[in-house]
């Protein structure tokens, strides 16, 4: 038998569903039939699969606006190098769905980027396919290793960290044929965004000079271009 406290969160989890149907779902009514018959979201958001990280709630978006995928540490392994789950979800969101835009968030405290900067092998040996999935980050360690104290794993060289690590993802979605097919015939956009959770501050990576930009800079800087 599962332990009270076990039972317990369940039981919470269900009188939300209960509250779902009762409360939330009649207000919504119309934009859950429309959603039934299909879905046409303009964005794939790519985010750890940190408890903490809520795509909707960050970016106010509803139900159908988002194709949502998530994984340990916001990680896109270079295409062929681990085909399956992430370049299946990539490769849908792209030719069947045609997103128009890319994001990877990465956020702060992670605990991937963490491993990633003070690996413990004992923790690890015990994970053995994290540990290996960690591999596909292991480019922006050697970035960081460069300009921090390699035993550091503080607030600011895990956001460092991860910070780097959106920036070789995004490298590597860059790799998958249907990205750069849609990217070559100009009809996506790839953006990096970091995510303090403490603060509730979004930063964006400018994937020129590596470094992070306000949201309102981001926003001035679209508006520029689309004017022109």
């Amino acid at each position: 038998m599962a332990d009270t406290s076990a039972r317990a969160s369940l039981i919470e989890l269900l009188h939300g569903v209960k509250t779902f149907n009762t409360d939330v779902f009649p207000k919504e009514k119309e934009l859950f039939a429309e959603l039934a018959d299909g879905q046409s979201p303009d964005t794939l958001f790519i985010a750890c699969a940190d408890s903490r990280v809520n795509p909707s709630l960050i970016t106010q978006t509803k139900p159908g606006e988002l194709f949502v995928l998530r994984n340990i540490g916001n990680i896109v392994p270079a295409y062929g190098e681990m085909l399956g789950g992430v370049s299946s979800a990539i490769e849908y969101a792209v030719m069947a769905l045609g997103v128009s835009h890319i994001i990877v968030c990465g956020h702060s405290d992670c605990g991937a980027m963490k491993a990633l900067l003070n690996p413990d092998p004992s923790a690890l040996d015990s994970m053995p396919t994290v540990r290996s999935w960690l591999r596909n980050a292991e480019a922006a360690r050697a970035v960081i290793a460069t300009k921090l104290e390699a035993t550091s794993a503080g607030p600011a060289s895990v956001q460092s960290m991860a910070e780097q690590n959106v920036l070789l993802q995004i490298a590597h979605l860059r790799t998958h044929p249907a990205v750069a097919a849609a990217l070559a015939r100009g009809t996506l956009i790839l953006q990096g965004w970091f995510y303090d959770i403490e603060t509730g501050a979004v930063t964006v990576l400018d994937e020129q000079t590596r470094q992070s930009i306000s949201v309102d800079e981001a926003l001035s800087r679209l508006e520029t271009s689309a004017a022109a």
